[in-house]
């Protein structure tokens, strides 16, 4: 397990060191050649493919090799591209001249490392006992601050010292170590039968047909993401009205505030396993709001550095323990046969909620100010936890093991 542990870590950093270099650490490039905000605006757009991924999660889950692993035959294709990409990044010294090729190879990568992420989860689906999946998940969540943060930091500062052509390099060479543990997977064999493509499908609906999945999707979900996505949406321009400056933001929200996350995800990971998802999805969401009421001063105008970064801090901390719990619960709905589909469905609609959370965030707070949008995160986020509580007592986790579970037959909301 501990092998099949450092596997997953190894893949799940890997696809988000791009990732995090294209939001942080080429947009602070790009700023710093004179680019304009609206078109680093119109850069962040390339993230919308990963809420879209469930589009052809099915597929995946569909095709693949049986000789040489069913997902493995995917992830070998699919890291090798990630690695060219970006070296297809290489003759673009100074990007601000030549915005369209880049922003093109930005958004291919994009869409491989959201590809790639799906055959990630749907292998994570079947090697996670349920007593592991905490750890698993809480793996996978801080895998995606390391990424950012060596994505977004340590190559912005290779790039300020030595140049482009370095920091390019030190991306390429840190993607393919995750070609050479694709190389070494081995993939424990199927002794089901693989879903045809319409059950695939299906499946996209089928998952909330199980007990609770309704409730935990459409009930705990988009309550504690709006909560914590609205309050979010706020920070990064309630610290430019503050008059901090884009330097400074950058490597605040960038980098700083990835470490305590870091941590805080392989802990939250940890406690899942050891106390149950209930109980943390409670320090979590607690956690959430006291961080939340910590940032009320940055929302009315004071930001001064020493206590802005601790509330951010706490708040990404906290934010991160409740992201654990929801993960956990989306793979415990995910079942091994399609477990590419329903994992990839369930945490997509959580990306959506936050995308919609932020602008509605923005669009409230232009009206009422910051300081009641963040109150509102605060309630919304409590609800989401009373929701949750009430939910796991109701509908614990199901005691199974990695096995070669098939998906049921379809049952639509309804």
């Amino acid at each position: 397990m501990k092998g099949r542990l450092g596997t997953l870590t190894t893949l799940y950093v890997t696809q988000y060191l791009g990732i995090g270099f294209i939001t942080v650490g080429l947009t602070a490039i790009l700023r710093d050649g004179g680019t304009s905000l609206d078109t680093l605006a119109l850069l962040q757009f390339v993230g919308l493919v990963w809420p879209l991924k469930f589009l052809w999660a099915p597929l995946v889950d569909r095709y693949g090799s049986r000789r040489h692993g069913h997902y493995r035959s995917w992830l070998l294709p699919l890291q090798a591209g990630l690695v060219l990409t970006l070296l297809a990044l290489l003759p673009f010294a100074d990007p601000t001249r030549q915005l369209g090729p880049v922003v093109a190879i930005c958004a291919a990568y994009v869409f491989l490392s959201a590809t790639q992420d799906i055959a990630v989860d749907a292998v994570a689906v079947r090697v996670l006992s349920e007593g592991i999946r905490g750890t698993g998940n809480g793996i996978q969540v801080a895998a995606s601050y390391l990424g950012n943060l060596l994505g977004g930091g340590a190559c912005v500062l290779v790039y300020d010292r030595y140049g482009w052509v370095p920091a390019i390099g030190l991306l390429v060479a840190l993607t393919a170590v995750g070609l050479l543990v694709v190389w070494r997977l081995r993939e424990p064999a199927r002794t089901a039968r693989v879903a045809g493509a319409g059950q695939a499908y299906r499946a996209l609906l089928s998952v909330f047909g199980q007990p609770g999945c309704r409730l935990w999707t459409f009930g705990v979900v988009p309550l504690v993401y709006t909560g914590a996505g609205a309050a979010y949406a706020l920070v990064t321009p309630a610290l430019v009205d503050a008059g901090w400056s884009l330097a400074r933001i950058g490597v605040v929200t960038g980098v700083v505030i990835s470490a305590p996350a870091i941590v805080a995800g392989l802990l939250a990971g940890i406690g899942v396993d050891r106390f149950g998802r209930g109980r943390l999805l409670v320090v979590g969401g607690a956690a959430l709001a006291v961080s939340t009421a910590l940032l009320l001063p940055l929302m009315n105008g004071r930001a001064p550095l020493v206590t802005t970064v601790v509330a951010l801090c706490c708040f990404m901390a906290a934010y991160t323990v409740a992201n654990v719990v929801l993960y956990v619960v989306n793979m415990d709905y995910s079942r091994v046969g399609t477990g590419g589909t329903d994992f990839t469905v369930l945490s997509s609609f959580g990306l959506i909620c936050s995308f919609l959370a932020a602008s509605l965030g923005l669009a409230v707070a232009d009206r009422v100010g910051y300081p009641a949008v963040a109150i509102g995160s605060i309630v919304l986020v409590a609800l989401g936890v009373l929701v949750g509580l009430g939910h796991q007592r109701r509908f614990p986790a199901v005691r199974v093991g990695p096995s070669e579970r098939v998906a049921p037959p379809v049952t639509v909301p309804g």
